[in-house]
């Protein structure tokens, strides 16, 4: 694909890259690659929401409360009053830019969610990310100066200098673009950028069980760790307390979400017998922060030897769970299931990660020209727990943000040096694919037996033991192997499992999202910070460099 140039590289489509490049757009020529078409994202998928206060009876304190007691004391309270202030702004925004938002009698309709204390989720439908990307990639193909990428997967940052295991990380690293693999004809170039913006989304992929789509690979962190950026919180990855369980297991690895909006409307959980449990485990009920809703899931199925509960709203009104739930209704219906007249059988599964690449409020990374928005960055919004339907407003507000300091960087930002050109040089077009999958799928069910919702020290270690071992031999083949799309999936979900367990095993307590028999209470006293994680803290990434000559 040669080499292309442009003031800005965006890495990925979702709300937070599409929001950012409309707003840079005003001032840089951008290039905004997608691994799929643009409207693959997690975004696309996001069923319940956008929370902001919008009503009388809320207000800005109210939701900075939540959000903090649902981070269980690991919120950043800047970052969280940043985010929560623009939200009426962003959603006005949002309007203006032709988002259809549904309304009750001429105003906004509000949802509530768990770990809310007021109805404050905006949605159009069940569908609001939908809704959302379709009308940021209309406006995006108007602007004429977005240049968008489909199939285009990015594989390492460009920096100056290169980080190389056992050396210091400098802080001037600067980031300058990415070696990115054109999909359709398998060649690999650059892209050279003054600034990039990573919005890669998310790494449920790491997971047997996800509600994420299939591109959710943990790219964007995994490079950005090989490139030196600083990660943190990667332990606390949420698990959906209720995506659809269905007998006849298909071979995707995307399960459907059942959104928490639904148990918000009313939809109660029961076990097989049809015994109601949420009361045994927390006041809320069904309304309870989603890590101790799937927390209860994942017990009353152990106890009981079943492979799902029962989501039940039977008990109301037909016609309102169509109106408000069409989406999940005519999904369900196509499936054999009418969620009016029979119980939705529901399971956890892997959903959101809270940590990432840590950024500042500007959405600044530890790289010099190297911006995170979305689920890749960890801002401190969310700390240990993400509370429901923060994440698309933690993504506009953080690539609003981002496109102002970005306007700032680029007055100064020098021309990109020049990079070394990728090489395949001593590769092979390898026929051996299945050890591609057999090791994708070995990563995903250890990190799903062992790294999953509740956790032990010595589940930890075993899947440590195994992971470093695979990514060993991982590593040796992608060195002899012209790389593809699968391969560079399968290195980065291997680094980002490693990245999971080692964090995992630095926190010796139980907070949000991480949940230890070890250490089965919270511990203020040592652990109340965030875990931090800089290039080197690990053995083994003197493996992890490009392929350039």
């Amino acid at each position: 694909m040669g080499t292309l140039t442009c003031d800005i590289l965006v890495i990925g489509s979702g709300v937070g890259g599409y929001t950012f490049a409309l707003k840079a757009a005003r001032f840089a020529d951008v290039i905004l690659i997608t691994k799929k078409e643009s409207v693959e994202s997690a975004t696309n998928y996001a069923q319940g929401g956008i929370a902001s206060v919008a009503s009388p009876d809320d207000a800005i304190t109210l939701h900075v409360e939540d959000t903090l007691k649902g981070g269980a004391g690991l919120c950043h309270e800047d970052a969280v009053q940043l985010v929560v202030e623009q939200g009426p702004e962003r959603i006005r925004e949002l309007m203006e830019w032709g988002v259809d938002f549904t309304r009750e009698h001429g105003r906004l309709s509000l949802g509530r969610e768990g770990g809310h204390s007021r109805a404050r989720i905006v949605h159009r439908a069940d569908h609001t990310g939908r809704e959302v990307e379709k009308v940021l990639t209309s406006l995006a193909k108007e602007t004429g100066r977005i240049q968008v990428l489909e199939h285009h997967l990015a594989i390492d940052l460009l920096v100056r200098p290169k980080v190389r295991a056992g050396e210091p990380v400098d802080d001037g690293i600067r980031c300058f673009g990415a070696y990115v693999i054109d999909k359709k004809n398998e060649t690999v170039g650059m892209i050279s950028a003054r600034a990039v913006v990573l919005a890669s989304g998310g790494a449920g992929l790491v997971y047997q069980h996800t509600t994420n789509p299939s591109i959710a690979t943990g790219d964007g962190i995994a490079m950005a760790w090989r490139a030196g950026a600083k990660m943190g919180n990667l332990e606390f990855m949420q698990f959906h307390p209720t995506a659809l369980y269905e007998r006849t297991e298909h071979t995707e690895e995307r399960r459907f979400l059942i959104s928490e909006a639904v148990r918000g409307f009313g939809a109660v959980l029961r076990t097989s017998d049809g015994e109601t449990f949420m009361e045994r485990y927390h006041p809320q009920k069904e309304l309870a922060p989603r890590d101790i809703v799937a927390r209860a899931i994942d017990a009353e199925m152990k106890k009981r030897g079943d492979k799902c509960v029962y989501l039940d709203g039977t008990h109301l009104s037909a016609s309102g769970l169509r109106n408000r739930f069409p989406h999940i209704y005519e999904t369900c219906l196509e499936r054999g299931l009418d969620i009016t007249k029979e119980p939705i059988p529901v399971v956890p599964a892997a959903h959101y990660m809270c940590g990432g690449v840590v950024t500042d409020l500007q959405a600044r990374t530890s790289l010099q020209g190297l911006f995170a928005v979305g689920e890749v960055a960890m801002t401190g919004v969310h700390g240990a727990n993400r509370l429901a339907s923060n994440s698309l407003l933690e993504a506009i507000v953080f690539a609003h943000e981002a496109a102002c300091e970005c306007e700032r960087w680029l007055k100064d930002a020098p021309p990109p040096p020049q990079a070394e050109p990728w090489s395949d040089e001593g590769t092979i077009n390898q026929e051996e694919w299945v050890l591609i999958s057999h090791d994708r799928q070995e990563i995903q069910r250890l990190m799903w037996d062992y790294v999953g919702i509740v956790r032990s020290d010595f589940r930890l270690h075993r899947a440590e033991r195994r992971i470093r071992l695979l990514e060993r031999e991982i590593m040796e083949f992608y060195w002899r192997t012209k790389v593809t799309e699968p391969l560079i999936e399968l290195r980065n979900l291997a680094l980002v499992a490693r990245l999971i367990v080692h964090c995992a095993l630095h926190r010796r307590e139980s907070r949000g999202l991480h949940f230890t028999t070890d250490y089965p209470n919270r511990n203020d006293v040592q652990y109340q910070s965030d875990t931090l994680l800089s290039y080197g803290a690990l053995s083994g990434d003197e493996q992890s460099e490009s392929r350039v000559q």
